[in-house]
């Protein structure tokens, strides 16, 4: 095999992997859809529910997120009209990754703090 090759089981990442990612794993997004799998949410109600998060990040996010159909908007027909965003099947199916990443996170901080007080020691 030429350098070129791929083995099968090697990870890559390319390009619309990185973007997708970036899209629906960054920090808003995980707090956006941790909200919306307990329940549809309007927009305020989301805003309250996350801590820090702007109105303009809280538009941009359910904006990427809906779409890469993670999220589903929906009017309804109130006076005055209001909107419920809601988790769809798809975005469903990312909690079991979201949750592996996470666990895999918890069990490893110990060893990540200890580096990172490592690094931090060696740069001064």
């Amino acid at each position: 095999m030429g350098d070129t090759a791929v083995r099968e089981d090697e990870l890559r990442i390319a390009a619309p992997h990185r973007e997708l990612l970036d899209q629906v794993l960054d920090k808003w997004s995980l707090s956006v859809l941790n909200e919306l799998c307990e329940r549809p949410s309007r927009f305020n109600a989301l805003r309250r529910a996350i801590p820090g998060v702007t109105q303009k990040s809280l538009t941009a996010t359910l904006r990427r997120l809906e779409r890469n159909g993670v999220v589903q908007r929906r009017v309804i027909s109130t006076r005055p009209v209001s909107v419920e965003y809601r988790i769809t099947t798809l975005g469903k199916t990312l909690r079991a990754p979201v949750d592996a990443l996470i666990a895999w996170a918890d069990e490893q901080l110990p060893a990540i703090e200890r580096a990172r007080i490592a690094f931090d020691e060696d740069e001064q």
